[in-house]
């Protein structure tokens, strides 16, 4: 499986695009990394870079990206609605894929140790990687700022962890570390005033803001002022002016997206607006975001207005976008902001292909798509009807106070119809591993034991996507059984239809598991492998027969 590790540096240029785009150029020379998104601001006077690739060669791109922001920025003549520190004010490593905490720190040594020693600018390591609790948080190693840090570096416990103690006048100082993922994101207000922007950001913000009495600080026992926390736990937010708009915005960092997701903190913005007089006029995201963020917040309103929230992935985004008014200040194209969407390689995919270019593709002399993609797309269309009883049956008369049962069950619905999209595409994925793992070379006895192994290895994977596909579809039986019996009367063949669909996936999915079980060698594997689909092809004849029964004695009935 592949490494992969995301890089999200922050430059301290929004302004000049020719230095922006020498910063982008020298991340894109890199082999084996995908630049994904360059999201600079006028007023921040600093752009936002997102690529992703394998760790050496984020490295790599990472070191190139800061020499060219140290060469072209002057930090000199910098100015700034964000606060900042240097020409490459942080630099954080995110773990993607394959690649643990652990793992991610060690990197981020690996390039802070570059940076300091080739570079000459000092260093200091965050988050995961800090090396001591004083320089966790980012907001405590940037205080003073670039200005500020003349005096500051000269400190004893601010020394630098990598570079010399030494002032950088032209590029500043750097923050290098590995964290989770994070997501920046800003809140509209129809107002300029900074001050209120503030006063919504310490309502927020897990640090909340600090106890007052008649205008004077309150002390504890320390004689440290007393903190009254903020609403939202994970959130690090300031209040600014956005000159290019014309608005002061909710500036919110979000460390933690499962603890403390983006329409929580967006809801309780609205919340502290309007209990001070004001309004939320949208919100902006700067970067990227992981797709469960979209389509967490879309089943989240859907469900405020007591609608079903199991609606197609495309659906719920749509509905996310326009909730949290991700468009109001520009246009908002998910494909660029969403970080799956970005990292998509192919236009090919045969989920992408119309009904009709698909059957024709099948039809045709190509190898692929094959049995095993037509049983996922059998199984996709089974639990796609379940749904869909599911969400006819919300509002029916009578059934109105159960609407959170059925969206429950919708959303079971399009999550196992999204893991059947996947595997059709990934059956024809697996039937390509293996003829690639029969064109490898066997000129020597080394070549021919490595082929013979990919060989195996490829067998195996591709038994594995059609097991899957008969697991994933029999997980659809409890909710046909369900929509049967409480579902929508009026679809009840509808899901007698799904059950078919369904049926038919396991039983097409098993032919293809068995024959490709007598290439494998493994004895273990595959017998554990034939016990499992006979119980699952016996247990579904049962079932499916059951629910045929039952929708017929229905429509005898009436």
């Amino acid at each position: 499986m592949q490494k992969l590790i995301e890089c999200v540096p922050n430059f301290s240029e929004g302004k000049d695009m020719t230095i922006i785009q020498a910063i982008a150029n020298a991340i894109k020379a890199v082999s084996g990394v995908s630049l994904l998104d360059i999201d600079p601001g006028i007023s921040t006077n600093r752009t936002v870079v997102t690529f992703v690739g394998d760790p050496d060669s984020v490295i790599e791109a990472a070191f190139q990206a800061i020499k060219t922001a140290a060469q072209l920025i002057d930090m000199r003549k910098h100015k700034g609605e964000h606060p900042r520190m240097g020409a490459t004010d942080v630099c954080p490593l995110v773990p993607i894929s394959n690649v643990t905490k652990e793992e991610a720190i060690e990197y981020a040594h690996k390039l802070a140790k570059r940076v300091g020693e080739e570079l000459n600018i000092p260093v200091y390591l965050y988050e995961f990687a800090a090396q001591s609790s004083q320089r966790q948080n980012l907001a405590d190693i940037r205080a003073g700022e670039y200005e500020g840090f003349k005096e500051k570096i000269l400190l004893p416990e601010w020394k630098p962890d990598y570079g010399a103690a030494v002032y950088n006048e032209t590029a500043g100082q750097t923050v290098i570390g590995a964290r989770d993922f994070l997501v920046a994101y800003n809140v509209n207000l129809n107002t300029k005033s900074v001050k209120r922007a503030n006063a919504i950001a310490f309502d927020i913000r897990e640090k909340g803001r600090g106890k007052t009495l008649s205008g004077e600080p309150v002390l504890d026992e320390n004689g440290e002022q007393i903190r009254i926390p903020g609403n939202c736990k994970f959130v690090k937010a300031i209040g600014w002016y956005v000159a290019e708009y014309g608005i002061a915005q909710v500036s919110a960092n979000l460390t933690n997206i499962v603890e403390t997701p983006v329409h929580v903190v967006f809801d309780a913005a609205v919340k502290s607006a309007f209990d001070r007089g004001l309004r939320v006029t949208g919100s902006e995201l700067v970067g990227l975001i992981p797709k469960k963020c979209l389509t967490d917040a879309g089943k989240y309103f859907l469900e405020k207005q007591q609608l079903s929230a199991g609606q197609s992935e495309e659906e719920l985004i749509h509905i996310a976008v326009k909730s949290l008014g991700l468009a109001d200040l520009k246009p908002f194209n998910p494909h660029e902001k969403i970080i799956e969407y970005k990292l998509e390689t192919s236009n090919s995919a045969l989920t992408d292909l119309t009904i009709k270019d698909f059957v024709n593709l099948t039809a045709s002399d190509a190898p692929a798509p094959g049995g095993g993609s037509i049983a996922a797309l059998a199984g996709a269309l089974g639990a796609s009807l379940g749904a869909m009883v599911a969400n006819l049956s919300i509002g029916r008369k009578g059934l109105e106070d159960k609407w959170k049962f059925y969206s429950d069950w919708a959303v079971v619905g399009q999550g196992l119809k999204e893991r059947l999209l996947f595997y059709i595409n990934e059956d024809t994925n697996a039937f390509n591993k293996v003829m690639e793992a029969f064109r490898l070379p066997k000129n020597t006895p080394e070549e021919k034991v490595a082929r013979k192994q990919a060989i195996q290895q490829a067998n195996k994977y591709a038994t594995q996507i059609p097991f899957q596909v008969i697991q994933t579809a029999f997980e659809a039986y409890p909710l046909l059984e369900t929509m049967i019996k409480e579902g929508n009367p009026n679809s009840i063949t509808d899901a007698g239809v799904g059950a078919l669909c369904i049926h038919t996936a396991i039983e097409g999915a098993a032919l293809n598991v068995l024959i490709n079980i007598g290439s494998i060698e493994d004895e273990a594997f595959t017998s554990h492998l034939k016990k499992e689909v006979a119980s699952i092809r016996e247990l579904s004849t049962q079932r499916k027969q059951a629910i045929l029964d039952f929708v017929e004695g229905k429509i005898a009935v009436s």
